[in-house]
């Protein structure tokens, strides 16, 4: 799977480096930053590959271009802190610290997969890393993280609960179910919004009363605060004060990021309701050219320390594809493993 990271540069301002952004985080944090949003990228990217050539089956849904937001929201995430996350979340789980290889082996349906081989694409989860899993049904992630929210109360643990869904989700009952309920009992719960323009192939614009999914933060009674999703920086600093105030026990935020997918809604999606000129107005925002032009421009990391960061992630991600092609197939003796049921007595 050779090739390097798709990515588009833009011009940055020079006093971009005194936001708090720079001034929470130190270098070393930085690139680290860059290098997991590279890998979101490549991961992608390679997974597409395998798709295209019949090495994985079934659909995806891939998360291209939305990468700060992923990356943004999750780094000054602790181990102990919990994510849920989407049917497009890749990026989520590579943010909270999961390895490629892991999630490669999970796409092939090998034993060394996160969930056996048995999750696939859509239904990764690693409970040891904080992540709760993705899920398949829209807004179904949002009242799972407030259980996980009001768990913390309840053990009096200063940990958060961050909940990853799309704009599609936030027409959903789960969503103002979930939120009312948060902002009552002041849970320690960040609600992000990856508001990617589209809902499946119906745009907001259409599908939503009010301008912002921000705007209805107002009816639960906490902050709704928009972030450029294409920008690292905008995401974290929105993310990092919601956060702080979690855990200092003043309870829920809604985040909204604003971003884009230049892929599909899945692999089927043959795109007739954008055009593509508005694909490519939004591939010159990519978030990934984005950053790398900004560490360079205020000295954080040099052009050669970030080719390395790219380089390292197209080798990461070619080792992956090869561990799990080469992974141990579940065995189908074993097909009911992992299977739960409850039993009421007679």
């Amino acid at each position: 799977m050779a090739g390097a990271v798709t990515r588009e540069r833009r011009e940055i301002s020079p006093a971009s480096n005194q936001r708090p952004f720079y001034a929470q985080f130190t270098p070393e944090q930085l690139k680290e930053a860059l290098r997991r949003m590279c890998l979101i990228r490549r991961f992608e990217e390679g997974a597409e590959e395998a798709y295209m050539r019949g090495l994985i089956h079934g659909t995806m849904h891939l998360s291209i271009g939305q990468e700060a937001s992923a990356v943004g929201a999750t780094m000054a995430l602790r181990k102990t802190d919990y994510i849920t996350s989407t049917h497009r979340g890749h990026g989520h789980c590579i943010g909270k610290g999961a390895d490629p290889k892991l999630m490669f082996a999970e796409f092939f349906g090998k034993e060394e997969g996160y969930c056996r081989g048995r999750g696939g694409s859509m239904h990764i989860a690693d409970v040891e890393s904080g992540n709760l899993g993705a899920n398949g049904i829209v807004a179904g992630g949002i009242p799972i993280a407030v259980g996980a929210a009001l768990a913390i109360k309840k053990q009096k643990r200063d940990d958060v609960a961050l909940c990853f869904f799309g704009d599609g989700a936030t027409n959903e009952g789960a969503f103002h179910e979930a939120l009312n309920m948060a902002s009552i009992w002041k849970l320690p719960v960040i609600f992000v919004c990856e508001n990617n323009k589209y809902g499946m192939s119906v745009s907001t614009e259409r599908s939503m009363a009010v301008a912002n999914v921000a705007d209805r933060a107002s009816a639960y009674n906490m902050p709704g605060v928009i972030a450029d999703g294409n920008r690292i920086e905008d995401v974290a600093e929105a993310v990092l004060t919601a956060i702080a105030r979690a855990r200092e026990g003043q309870g829920p935020t809604l985040v909204e990021c604003k971003t884009y997918r230049t892929r599909g809604h899945s692999r089927s999606d043959r795109n007739r309701y954008r055009t593509k000129e508005e694909i490519e107005e939004w591939k010159l925002r990519d978030p990934i050219g984005h950053f790398e032009t900004e560490l360079v421009a205020n000295g954080t990391a040099t052009a050669d320390e970030v080719a390395g960061i790219f380089a390292a992630a197209d080798a990461e991600i070619a080792a992956g594809l090869e561990f799990a092609q080469n992974g141990t197939d579940p065995s189908p003796d074993e097909v009911t493993r992992d299977v739960y049921t409850s039993r009421i007595p007679a």
